[in-house]
């Protein structure tokens, strides 16, 4: 869960796919609206990402970009109806998460904005478009990573949805966990991950299934703080809202408790190297048409100014292809879970201007 936002390629030969491992873990789902399959992309970067996808092979490309604590599977319901459409849905578990590799080492070494953007500009290349711009949909730190893929290559979007988190440019002045640990102390979750292996065991304390559920049915719109006393017990019991079933928390559960939750972290303990290296973008336009869609009660929504900088100019004036802003009445967070058909829509609508 995100509530950066930052300004924060690479080259993309591809070695052949490998076989379809992961469908022994999440088995091809059908509907009438499509198939979900699955394979694994070896990429230049020297990542092999697992990928989910739906739709015809030679229809336009939807990418799909998850966050924390998700995978590609917090897409299924968009996947689906883009498949409906007459598109071409690709969900990767992300560098670090799922079936995808988690490089070792430093954060700052692997886990910057240029890292993971690589990734996804070669994954552009293995879809056979001869370099075809693609769309992009993404959520939280998806989204922060869509941002800088339109930043750094605004060539490779043709147009993106951004939910949850805006764009807001980068501040020369300091460094954004040094700044969001001033504005929030250090029991802010943000400033919380940063050290490693410290969270890790505070998660490990809880138990994964846990861990899931305090994040996903997290909806004050406000701050998330992890006190350093704890947070919670063991024992706690959290009730899943309406739109994520016991099934659905449970493959979430299984991957991470696979994978750990390290690898979706070190995005947040890279924050400061990313911004280090994005100096050169400080001041930059995102120069893609946008549609960005969010809750009114999402925590990103509640950040110190930042309803003013979507409402009032700010976030136009730095994407001066702003198509649209949609505040959406009572919904949190995860909103492409909790609203999937509203979502979906939205998305659906905005990319056929395009056709």
């Amino acid at each position: 869960m995100c509530i950066l936002n930052l300004c924060l390629t690479c080259c993309s030969c591809l070695l052949p796919p490998s076989h379809n491992r992961h469908q022994d873990d999440m088995a091809a789902s059908a509907s009438d609206d499509g198939v979900i399959t699955h394979r694994d992309v070896s990429l230049s970067t020297g990542v092999r990402l697992h990928v989910a996808e739906a739709g015809p092979a030679g229809a336009p490309a939807v990418l799909l970009l998850h966050g924390f604590p998700e995978l590609w599977y917090t897409w299924r319901h968009q996947m689906r109806a883009l498949a409906a459409a007459g598109y071409r849905a690709v969900a990767p578990d992300m560098r670090g998460y799922g079936g995808s590799d988690a490089p070792p080492g430093a954060p700052e070494e692997q886990y910057t904005a240029l890292h993971v953007v690589g990734d996804l500009v070669a994954l552009i290349d293995s879809l056979g478009e001869e370099k075809q711009p693609v769309f992009v949909v993404a959520h939280d730190w998806g989204a922060v990573t869509a941002w800088s893929l339109c930043l750094f290559r605004p060539d490779r979007v043709r147009a993106m949805v951004a939910l949850s988190v805006a764009f807001t440019p980068r501040s020369p002045a300091r460094k954004p966990v040094d700044g969001l640990r001033a504005l929030f102390g250090d029991e802010y979750y943000v400033c919380r991950i940063q050290e490693p292996g410290a969270i890790e065991a505070e998660f490990a304390r809880l138990g994964t299934d846990l861990v899931l559920r305090k994040f996903f049915t997290y909806r004050t719109p406000g701050p998330l703080f992890i006190p350093k006393s704890g947070w919670g017990s063991p024992d706690d019991e959290v009730p899943l809202p309406s739109w994520i079933t016991e099934e659905d928390v449970k493959y979430y559960a299984t991957q991470f408790d696979k994978t750990g939750f390290t690898g979706g972290l070190n995005y947040y303990r890279a924050l400061n190297k990313t911004w280090e290296l994005t100096s050169p973008w400080t001041g930059a336009e995102i120069k893609v048409p946008v549609k960005f869609v969010i809750g009114d009660l999402d925590l990103t929504y509640h950040t110190p100014g930042i309803q003013d900088f979507i409402n009032k100019g700010g976030l136009k004036k730095y994407v001066p292809l702003l198509d649209d802003v949609v505040i959406m009445k009572d919904v949190g967070h995860f909103i492409n879970e909790e609203k999937p058909e509203e979502v979906s829509a939205h998305i659906i609508s905005f990319i056929k201007k395009f056709n």
